[in-house]
C-alpha cells in the first residue's frame, strides 16, 4: 500500500507538517475484494471444452432445483457415476433477468459441496427454463434474454472462445464417443424464441393451443435439421425443458404450439436420425411416454424427470402414452446405453433418494 504525505497550514505564522497512511477507497475496495477471493474456490469458475471423445454409458439428467431446499439429491446422482450431468432446466429458480442476481444464484449452486463433488468427475451440459430465464412460463419478450443466456453458460463453463456465445439463444449439440457407434446429444432451447402463450381462464388447463405460435424460431429450426440430417451417430438424445409427447395436461409443453409440434415430428421423420429420443423436465414429476409415428421405424420415448428437490401436490394425471407410472417424488433420469452390434440397448431408470430406484423402461433399437 503506498503511504501519502499531505501539508496542512495551520497558522500565518508556521506550518504544521503531518505524515500519515491514508488509503484510496478503491484499495479498500480492491483489498475487500482479494479477500473475499481467498474463499472462492476459483477452479470452479475456469471455461472448460466438453470432452466429446468420451464414450457415454451413463448419462443422469433432472430439473426443479430450488437453492433453498435441501442440496441432498448430489451424492445420490454421483453414485452412479455418471459419465454426463444434462440440466433440463429450472436450475436456481431465481426468477429475475438481473444479471448479477442470477450469477450470485449460479454461484451458490456451483460452490455446493456436494454438487461441486459431482462437477469434479463428471462432465456438464445443459439449458435454462423458465425459472432460471427470468419468471414464470417466460417466452421470447423476456427482457434481457443475452445477459440471461450469459449466466447460463458461465455456470456450465462454456469457453468464451464457442459459437454458442456468439448466436441468439443457448441451443447446443455434442457428438460423443470415438467409434463407430457414436452418440449425439442435441440440447434446445425452448425460451429464447418462444411465441406467446394463449390463457384459459380455466385453471385445470392454463392454456389455449396457440395455432399460429412456434418454440424454437427459424434459425433454430434451420439449425436442428442441420444437425438431424445425414447423423453419423447411432443414438440420438434431443433434450427439450418442456415435455414433447404428452399432450392431456393443461400445463406448459409443445402441445400449447400444435404447428411446432408437428414440425418436429415432421422433422424427425424427413430426416431419419438413427434411434432417436427426448428427454424433458419441467413438470415436478417423472414419466416415460412412448408414440408410434408413422414414418419413423422406430418407436419415440419423452423421458421426463423433474424435481431434485420438491414434487407436484396434484394427483396422477391422464397420459395415454404413458409407460408405467407417473412418479410423484423427488427424483432423477438416468440413461445406461449397451451396445448390441450398432444398436444401442438403453436402460431408462427413474431413481431418488438413497439411490432408490421407481420406475425402468428397456428399449432395445432394433439392428441396422
Amino acid at each position: 500500500m503506498k503511504r501519502l504525505l499531505f501539508a496542512f497550514p495551520i497558522a500565518v505564522v508556521g506550518v504544521i507538517t503531518l505524515t500519515f497512511t491514508a488509503a484510496p477507497l478503491f484499495v479498500f475496495a480492491q483489498e475487500a475484494e482479494e479477500e473475499s477471493e481467498k474463499n472462492v474456490d476459483l477452479e470452479a469458475f475456469q471455461p472448460r471444452p466438453v470432452n466429446t471423445t468420451k464414450d457415454l454409458q451413463t448419462i443422469a439428467f433432472g430439473s426443479c432445483n430450488k437453492l433453498e431446499l435441501p442440496q441432498d439429491m448430489w451424492p445420490n446422482i454421483a453414485g452412479n457415476n455418471p459419465d454426463l450431468w444434462i440440466w433440463l432446466g429450472d436450475i436456481i429458480y431465481a426468477d429475475t433477468t438481473n444479471t448479477k442476481a442470477l450469477a450470485a444464484h449460479y454461484k451458490r449452486l456451483k460452490t455446493n459441496p456436494e454438487y461441486k463433488k459431482l462437477r469434479d468427475k463428471t462432465q456438464i451440459i445443459g439449458v435454462y427454463d423458465d425459472h432460471d430465464f427470468g419468471k414464470n412460463d417466460a417466452g421470447r419478450g423476456t427482457p434481457n434474454k443475452r445477459g440471461t443466456k450469459k449466466c447460463l453458460l458461465d455456470f456450465l463453463d462454456v469457453p468464451y472462445s464457442s459459437p454458442v456465445r456468439k448466436q441468439e439463444g443457448a441451443y447446443q449439440s455434442y457428438l460423443f464417443g470415438k467409434g463407430k457407434n457414436l452418440i449425439k446429444v442435441i440440447v434446445l432451447d425452448t425460451r429464447y424464441f418462444r411465441d406467446t402463450l394463449i390463457t384459459d381462464p380455466d385453471p385445470k388447463q392454463r392454456y389455449f393451443p396457440n395455432p399460429d405460435g412456434d418454440i424454437l424460431g427459424e434459425e433454430q429450426w434451420a439449425w436442428l435439421e442441420h444437425e438431424l440430417t445425414d447423423s453419423p451417430a447411432r443414438l440420438h438424445i434431443l433434450c427439450s425443458s418442456i415435455q414433447v409427447l404428452p399432450n392431456e395436461h393443461g400445463h406448459e409443453k409443445w402441445g400449447n404450439f400444435p404447428n411446432s409440434r408437428k414440425r418436429l415430428f415432421q422433422l424427425i421423420v424427413k430426416t431419419q436420425p438413427a434411434n432417436l429420443m427426448i428427454l424433458s423436465g419441467d413438470r415436478h414429476m417423472a414419466e416415460i411416454s412412448k408414440l408410434d409415428i408413422a414414418g419413423l421405424p422406430y418407436p419415440l420415448y419423452d423421458f421426463s424427470s423433474s424435481g431434485l428437490t420438491h414434487i407436484r401436490n396434484s394427483q396422477i394425471e391422464p397420459n395415454r402414452m404413458r409407460v408405467g407410472d407417473m412418479i410423484l417424488k423427488r427424483n432423477f433420469g438416468l440413461l445406461k446405453i449397451q451396445w448390441d452390434g450398432s444398436s444401442p440397448v438403453v436402460t431408462m431408470e427413474v431413481r431418488g433418494l438413497q439411490n432408490e430406484l421407481f420406475l425402468q423402461e428397456v428399449v432395445r433399437y432394433r439392428r441396422e
